[in-house]
């Protein structure tokens, strides 16, 4: 049975919601769920956040073709076996560590664990981790969408590349272009380090290649030897791209699947979180709400969050007061409503998205030429109050931290995690996490290795499992944000409950997650601090 205090909420709330799906107003319901236009806020820390039902008119025709039925909450049963549990939450993990080099790590990250649970179907989230062969530093991205995953996806792709590009020096940009243009094996630009579920556009690859190339021409003629600093690089990328998005989108093509797909890019959308660590530097570009935190602990053992970003929403006064300024006194009012961008987006700045960009001439001329627009989910629909756009922008805002030895490790995750988890309480998570693990894994001298010495080490190892059920930092975070009480402790009736929910009503309840922990190498950072002093 689940417990008394969540069940009651949980399946009152349930009820709620799949009475609203049956009422009137259905059709609305049905967008608010699959999250296909915009992004609500529900969650079950004791208060539910009522749901503002925003979403295109001419989305309603498509909505009980597909589904004539919905759950109720007599249909849902949360009979799932921790085994399933397990195997749902694991099922998207990813750790990899930085190899060593002539025996020793110099790097500054040690390894990263990432995972991520989905929530919509398909998962509008994605991640990224890239290792850079021409330039040095590790790039990590959160990305998390929205009005489908297709913007997501194309960003996850490229935006490494046009940071990394932007980073080469003038020689090596040269060597590129010289290579492609004579069609010679062309220098590796990143090291992906991916997960067996993650896949590439295959389809517009070259489309993808030809408008870099474009950048790094461009890059080329700016003459700048060196190559621009990380800060610059991440700065024009970020736009950059967006830029190229934009414009995939208008370019006609014979190619109805490319021409599809770019438009499917363009019009959904999607928000970015990208770190950048080079030795001991360390810099963060964020656009929209994603997050990053720096989990530290001083002399004396405390730790404490160190967030490295600020979200992009209307929480964040100064950025409503920044969208204020860039129109007319006459839109004070309208364009900022319900806290949301225009009444309708949650953040202030993405990629994507150009439904809040491209004037009303530009996106009708667009889309004239789409015969069927319901497959890719694009619906001619102006907000009100559209007088001066652009309304969004994907410019970045970029923090650099010079990391410490008692910096530990960086939090990256997409806004379902934060939802759940206040950063205080994640840092908490992971640090309690690495200890244990340290303490599942002590260094024994040969002298202490006698059998009743191991066979208590085992029996201590086995106990502290029992807390600790992941290998993997990521999943462990994802377990706590669904699955703990108002005591921190993991429940397994709300946790089956939550993993139960079938795709018409998880949405209400948790956003898709992505998580990614870089944990970095306290030795190699003192190491460059010794050698500093020395010099």
């Amino acid at each position: 049975m689940m417990s008394r205090t969540f069940s009651g909420l949980f399946l009152t709330t349930v009820k709620q919601s799949t009475a609203l799906v049956k009422s009137g107003r259905c059709h609305y319901s049905k967008c608010m769920t699959q999250r296909n236009h915009m992004r609500l806020r529900w969650t079950l820390s004791g208060k539910v956040v009522k749901p503002i039902c925003l979403c295109y008119p001419l989305h309603q025709a498509s909505v009980s073709q597909n589904k004539s039925y919905k759950h109720t909450a007599e249909d849902l049963h949360f009979q799932i076996l921790p085994e399933q549990i397990n195997y749902i939450l694991r099922a998207n993990e990813q750790s990899h560590k930085v190899p060593e080099t002539d025996g020793k790590n110099r790097n500054t990250v040690l390894k990263f664990e990432s995972n991520i649970l989905a929530s919509n179907t398909p998962c509008e989230d994605r991640r990224s981790a890239a290792t850079c062969l021409q330039t040095k530093g590790h790039m990590f991205g959160i990305f998390d969408g929205h009005a489908g995953s297709a913007c997501a996806q194309s960003v996850s792709e490229r935006l490494f590349y046009y940071i990394a590009v932007s980073l080469m020096s003038q020689e090596t940009l040269q060597e590129i272009e010289f290579a492609t243009e004579h069609m010679k094996p062309v220098l590796p630009i990143l090291q992906w380090h991916k997960h067996k579920n993650d896949y590439m556009y295959r389809e517009i690859a070259s489309l993808y290649v030809d408008h870099l190339r474009v950048y790094w021409q461009e890059l080329i003629d700016l003459d700048n030897e060196s190559g621009m600093s990380i800060t610059d690089a991440m700065y024009y990328a970020f736009q950059r791209l967006d830029s190229d998005i934009s414009l995939e989108a208008q370019v006609p093509t014979d190619n109805e699947m490319v021409k599809n797909l770019t438009l499917q890019i363009a019009f959904s959308g999607a928000t970015a979180c990208v770190s950048h660590i080079d030795g001991v530097n360390l810099h963060v570009a964020n656009a929209g709400d994603c997050r990053a935190v720096l989990g530290v602990q001083d002399e004396n053992g405390v730790w404490s969050a160190v967030p490295l970003t600020v979200d992009h929403n209307a929480l964040n006064e100064s950025e409503v007061q920044r969208i204020r300024c860039e129109h007319p006194a006459s839109e004070e009012e309208t364009v900022v409503i319900d806290q949301r961008l225009l009444g309708i987006l949650m953040p202030f700045r993405a990629f994507g998205d150009v439904r809040f960009k491209w004037s009303e001439e530009l996106q009708q001329s667009v889309l004239k030429s789409v015969c069927d627009k319901e497959p890719l989910n694009i619906y001619q629909y102006y907000p009100s109050n559209y007088h001066t756009p652009p309304y969004l922008t994907a410019k970045p805002e970029i923090t650099y931290h010079k990391l410490r030895p008692q910096d530990k490790f960086l939090v990256m995750a997409s806004d379902g995690l934060w939802e759940m988890l206040e950063n205080q309480e994640v840092v908490r998570l992971v640090a309690e996490y690495l200890s244990e693990i340290r303490l599942l894994e002590p260094q024994v001298s040969i002298e202490k290795r006698s059998l009743g010495y191991m066979h208590n080490l085992l029996l201590k190892r086995r106990t502290k499992r029992q807390s600790f059920q992941d290998q993997n930092i990521a999943t462990h975070l994802i377990r706590h944000a669904i699955g703990s009480n108002e005591d921190g402790e993991i429940e397994q009736e709300k946790l089956a409950a939550m993993l139960s929910l079938p795709e018409d009503l998880s949405r209400m309840y948790r956003d898709d997650i992505t998580v990614t922990v870089v944990l970095f190498n306290t030795n190699a950072i003192e190491a460059h601090y010794r050698e500093n002093e020395r010099e």
